[in-house]
């Protein structure tokens, strides 16, 4: 099935069709931020801060005076480097090692299980909070000791990195255990045997025959898992061990806010409603590909 038809796939289904509008202008605004807000995350008027909704900053600015629209924009902007860069760092280590562990079976497969399986044994949110306050200080640490890296440092690149390296870490392991399982699942079928019995290395099997056939199940994962790697980073930033202001993130906006929700509900409700819509939208368009690319699911 080709892009075209997936796409009118989704169209066919208005939450699926949410989402896919939804994450597309997700894209857009992360892309094009400096271009759509209209000032920059840094901007601090002082002379303007608290200020209510007005013509000038159409939701208000905070306690710096910086715009809060320019803010949440360019927070997209933090969230789609996040996702991106998380899924492309953890998603090749859990397509090979679920691959490795599917098709060879035996040590192999016991190792890189049982090294998932610890994982998996600690709650996943505690586990990212605890690598993320545990890893930050040391990562900033070295970095402020290799001069080449302090614009780094003070530019607040430092604290994307810890985010990243924590997801990653802790992402890697279910998509190997769903690789593993669609692997073990297809490595039986006739034309593996085929390509097995004319000689073909098992590189070439695992990933000239295997893979492209496990390809869906993964895409779909990838979607759901998304609006989980914005959640996180939402809640790291929220704790303060995340992206740290003046650095933007919806996360870090509600904490700087929360004491004016009484007052000021706005400013706490509007970065909340954004992650809360994203994640939805995430989760309806991965609901979306798994019909659209799932030939058993479209038939039912």
């Amino acid at each position: 099935m080709n892009i075209r038809e997936i796409i009118k796939e989704l169209g066919q289904n208005r939450m699926s069709l949410f989402g896919f509008v939804v994450v597309s202008m997700l894209f857009l605004t992360g892309i094009f931020a400096p271009v759509i807000a209209p000032y920059h995350y840094r901007d601090q008027n002082l002379d303007a801060a608290n200020e209510s909704p007005s013509k000038e900053h159409l939701l208000g600015t905070d306690q710096l005076g910086r715009d809060t629209l320019s803010r949440i924009i360019w927070g997209a902007r933090t969230a789609l480097f996040v996702v991106i860069v998380s899924l492309a760092l953890g998603t090749p280590v859990g397509i090979l090692l679920g691959a490795l562990a599917g098709y060879f079976g035996g040590l192999v497969d016991t190792i890189i299980m049982r090294v998932a399986d610890i994982l998996f044994a600690f709650p996943g949110m505690l586990l990212i909070f605890f690598l993320a306050a545990t890893l930050g200080p040391r990562i900033d640490e070295l970095a402020r000791s290799i001069d080449l890296l302090d614009p780094l440092v003070k530019g607040g690149f430092i604290d994307y990195v810890v985010v990243v390296s924590t997801l990653s870490l802790i992402g890697w392991a279910g998509m190997a255990r769903l690789v593993r399982g669609l692997v073990m699942s297809i490595k039986e079928r006739d034309y593996i045997d085929a390509a097995r019995s004319i000689g073909a290395p098992s590189w070439r099997v695992i990933f000239r025959h295997i893979m492209p056939n496990a390809i869906s199940p993964v895409i779909v994962s990838l979607s759901m898992g998304a609006g989980g790697i914005i959640l996180s980073e939402a809640f790291l930033s929220f704790l303060g061990i995340g992206i740290r202001p003046p650095n933007p993130s919806w996360g870090a906006m509600i904490f700087s806010n929360y004491q004016f929700w009484r007052t000021r509900p706005m400013m706490v409700w509007v970065p909340g409603l954004v992650i809360g819509v994203i994640i939805l939208a995430f989760n309806f368009l991965g609901d979306g590909l798994n019909r659209a690319l799932d030939p058993f699911t479209k038939r039912r």
